[in-house]
């Protein structure tokens, strides 16, 4: 009852804060919905400013630490901050928001491990892939779950609106849904789920420590995340490609998934 609680108010403050982003566009132009600014070329909504949407927490992706957002993918968005020559402004988005490309209505950018596929392609454009991410099972040592089929009849979570989702309603699993990733691990870890269905990179990385738990099954899906783009921007996905390219190149991208993934990811 209280991580449902908890989730209804994380659903609200997030919409409210895309909500409000959305309103900056609107009155940073006098009532124009015209982007406020074009820094090289690119226009972005605030002035001097890259808006980027993100599911928060999504540990190790983006978290708050020490009062600020950090992780691999903000990590990626200060790089291409940088290289508009603009300032970073993160927006906590609900992934529902992000996933569905509405989102994209206050922000620039969303960059959140973002899965790309068909049906998400349909309403926003994406970057070059930036990471694989396949989908994996974590389950406690005690459930005797082994693998999708023995997890039927269990309790098992997912988050909403995600891949794992869709592969475990696909699979047969009546799977438990949670807003957002930190709540899932919260529900694993209190006991109230057996398991729970999800991305490698984040579900592999919250267990790492804690004995209590083992990655029982791996899925793979060949998941590629990307950097959603509003549909038709090319110039802004040229110019996010460019700084994929380079951090590719000089190695920083690996250096970046060293940093929070270790070997865990994979």
């Amino acid at each position: 009852m209280q991580l449902k609680s908890l989730a209804q108010a994380k659903f609200a403050a997030k919409a409210a804060a895309i909500l409000a982003a959305g309103a900056l566009t609107l009155t940073a132009c006098g009532g124009s919905t015209t982007p406020a600014a074009t820094e090289g070329g690119i226009q972005l909504i605030n002035a001097g400013k890259l808006t980027v949407c993100s599911d928060v927490p999504y540990e190790p992706f983006e978290f708050q630490k020490d009062g600020k957002i950090v992780g691999f993918d903000i990590d990626i968005a200060n790089e291409v901050a940088k290289d508009l020559g603009a300032e970073l402004s993160i927006v906590d988005s609900s992934f529902e928001a992000i996933e569905t490309g509405t989102a994209l209505t206050g922000c620039d950018l969303s960059i959140s491990s973002i899965s790309i596929t068909d049906v998400r392609k349909s309403v926003m454009d994406f970057s070059d892939p930036y990471m694989d991410d396949d989908l994996t099972l974590v389950a406690t040592t005690a459930s005797g779950i082994t693998d999708i089929n023995s997890a039927k009849g269990k309790k098992v979570g997912v988050q909403q609106a995600t891949t794992g989702a869709k592969y475990a309603a696909e699979n047969g699993i009546d799977a438990q849904q949670f807003e957002d990733s930190g709540l899932l691990v919260q529900a694993l870890q209190a006991g109230t789920i057996d398991a729970a269905l999800g991305n490698q990179s984040i579900l592999a990385y919250a267990i790492k420590d804690d004995a209590k738990f083992e990655r029982v099954d791996d899925y793979a899906t060949g998941e590629k995340l990307g950097i959603s783009i509003k549909k038709g921007n090319t110039a802004m996905a040229e110019k996010v490609n460019g700084t994929l390219k380079r951090l590719t190149g000089d190695g920083s991208l690996k250096k970046f998934e060293t940093t929070w993934f270790g070997e865990t990811a994979k």
